[in-house]
């Protein structure tokens, strides 16, 4: 991956956030404190925001140039974004959920991002004929990264995926998002309050203040994990075939 972010200017509320960075990590983590503008950067690179100045490419492809006017919508940029309720369409089974990103936008060209596959490594098999209100905090997550993965992106935007859920939940959920890292090759961008995420899943932080990126640099030099962290990564993700 190759995020280049260049010159952006985009008012908030309380501050302008302001970046240039260039993000070519497997997993570049986003941490600081609520409001520093974490996700609105977010929602800039996916095209839900539209920054007064700067330019964002991905891979060479441009996706927003504030002098040129030109910005491509969100649902052309091959961006994955799951935010942090998950988005889910609670009219809709666990399986028309997974499916709708690859009727938007065709089935993905990886074979690794077939339907029974992405199913079978986030265990959701057994899940698929069921509602979206039936189902608990941590299933809902890993509907979300499923519906995300099969929409085919070149770049998924995890916003605080695990903040919702309590301890017990975010243990079950954390080794997913490594399977997912590992599995798929597909880069990501994660923002988090927890430096155990950070040290678990990322190769690259950027801590955020006001707008501002302040340090960035391997998560193991930024944070000290806990100890149960080994632990909670050792656990097996369990695998089902698809229904």
């Amino acid at each position: 991956m190759n995020l280049e972010i260049s010159g952006l200017r985009l008012p908030l509320a309380a501050f302008v956030l302001e970046l240039d960075a260039t993000l070519q990590s497997r997993v570049t983590g986003l941490f600081g404190a609520s409001g520093a503008g974490k996700t609105c950067l977010l929602e800039a690179i996916a095209g839900l925001r539209r920054p007064t100045a700067g330019r964002i490419s991905l891979d060479g492809a441009m996706l927003t140039d504030a002098p040129a006017r030109t910005f491509r919508p969100p649902e052309t940029r091959g961006i994955g974004y799951v935010p942090q309720d998950g988005a889910l369409f609670t009219h809709l089974s666990v399986r028309e959920n997974l499916c709708y990103g690859q009727r938007v936008h065709g089935p993905a060209d990886r074979p690794g991002l077939a339907y029974a596959h992405v199913v079978e490594v986030l265990n959701l098999g057994a899940l698929a004929p069921r509602r979206i209100s039936s189902l608990s905090g941590g299933e809902k997550q890993r509907v979300a990264f499923g519906r995300a993965l099969l929409a085919g992106p070149r770049l998924l935007l995890l916003d605080e995926p695990l903040a919702s859920l309590d301890t017990a939940l975010k243990d079950q959920i954390l080794p997913y998002l490594a399977t997912i890292r590992d599995e798929f090759g597909i880069p990501m961008l994660l923002v988090s309050h927890s430096a155990d995420e950070m040290v678990a899943l990322c190769d690259e932080v950027l801590v955020l203040e006001a707008g501002r990126c302040v340090r960035r640099g391997p998560p193991g030099e930024l944070f000290r994990p806990s100890p149960r962290l080994h632990h909670v990564l050792a656990k097996p993700v369990e695998r089902t075939s698809s229904a």
